[in-house]
């Protein structure tokens, strides 16, 4: 008998001992920083139009498929009020350094929806004791943390309307108009509470609600908030409500643009002459704090970026221009990926830009093999 146990046990333990193998083998693979995958990818998805990429290297079109498909910007979207912010900086209307009471942020706030990024923001400043933050702080961390909190704050702050009137400056052809995001997470909840439904016939007229109505809702629920915050009971309610079903249809109907948008955006913050030097003494320390470090100021003049995600999309719009004068502006987004496809883009997006903006031969074989598609 002490014999089969032992045989029993050796048998488990073999079974485990494969299973980590298999296991760690599995997670180096996802999270492998590969700048092909991004590569293989593109091609493989060529006909999918679900995925955008378009790429501009020193005014000539390196990169570009289904550049005027509307797709989700997620986080990527903060660059418009990133200009808006600075816009009204250099205006006078805002004061940067304003005492912003993070109270007034926490307002915005529902915990394990944002990936840690509001959290991770407050762990890092340096607060001791202090209970605010200057609004410059605030725009900060929507662009380096992606803090949808402060977003939602600042576009209180800035007006949607003269957010929205950023996009005319801009010319972008097939850009939606910007809502709130975070409260458009509250939509469901009311929904379900106004008009008694259950849950699937939530989900059901979540479904057929036209954008107008969507969008005045997240309005709605926006401007509530700012007089009546909710609660952490119901903030915690509206988490445990955002099932995958319910988060597939907020990322659907986020805020749409195409990669043709945002390369003309892209191209306009990289030339440094559409906007107005004050309005770039603003713009530059939020957009580009990638230049706070002393390597990429080793090689680059500037460089900026906004990425975005959700649990189904990927989006990434970045701009540079190196110490030789070449300039770069990259804008790639994809949507309804599966979990496998989200990871490893994520994981691979910045050594595709590092290859890219530092390879001459990856950007001219880039250039060939993507003529031919």
């Amino acid at each position: 008998m002490k014999k089969l146990y032992w045989m029993i046990g050796g048998v488990l333990v073999c079974i485990g001992f494969v299973g980590s193998i298999i296991f760690w083998k599995f997670q180096k693979e996802i999270n492998k920083n590969d700048p092909e995958y991004i590569v293989q990818f593109i091609k493989e998805h060529k006909e999918d139009e679900n995925i955008s990429v378009a790429i501009h290297y020193n005014q000539q079109h390196w990169v570009e498929l289904n550049t005027k498909e509307q797709l989700p910007l997620a986080s990527t979207v903060k660059i418009i009020v990133a200009i808006a912010y600075a816009q009204q900086a250099a205006d006078g209307r805002i004061n940067p350094q304003e005492q912003v009471d993070l109270k007034e942020l926490e307002a915005f706030y529902i915990p394990k929806t944002d990936g840690g990024a509001h959290k991770a923001w407050l762990a890092q400043l340096n607060l001791q004791g202090a209970d605010s933050v200057p609004l410059s702080e605030v725009a900060n961390g929507m662009i380096a943390y992606s803090s949808n909190a402060n977003t939602e704050y600042l576009m209180h702050v800035l007006d949607f309307q003269m957010i929205n009137d950023v996009l005319m400056q801009l010319n972008v052809e097939d850009h939606e108009p910007l809502y709130p995001i975070v409260s458009a997470l509250y939509i469901p909840i009311h929904l379900m509470e106004e008009k008694n439904l259950t849950k699937k016939a939530t989900l059901t007229a979540l479904r057929k609600m036209d954008m107008v109505e969507y969008r005045e809702r997240a309005l709605a629920i926006h401007s509530n908030w700012i007089e009546h915050p909710l609660t952490i009971e119901e903030k915690i309610k509206a988490q445990k409500m955002l099932n995958m079903d319910f988060q597939k249809i907020w990322s659907d109907r986020l805020i749409r643009a195409t990669t043709n948008d945002y390369i003309s955006i892209l191209k306009k913050l990289n030339d440094k002459n559409f906007f107005s030097p004050e309005v770039h003494k603003y713009l530059d320390p939020v957009l580009e704090q990638l230049m706070q470090n002393p390597r990429n100021q080793a090689w680059l003049k500037h460089a900026g970026q906004k990425g975005g995600s959700t649990a189904f999309v990927l989006t990434l719009a970045a701009y540079a221009e190196d110490k030789d004068g070449n300039q770069t502006e990259i804008a790639f987004f994809a949507n309804n990926l599966n979990t496998m496809e989200q990871i490893k883009l994520s994981n691979s997006m910045n050594s595709f830009q590092l290859k890219f903006l530092t390879d001459n031969t990856f950007r001219k074989r880039l250039k060939e093999e993507f003529s031919e598609l």
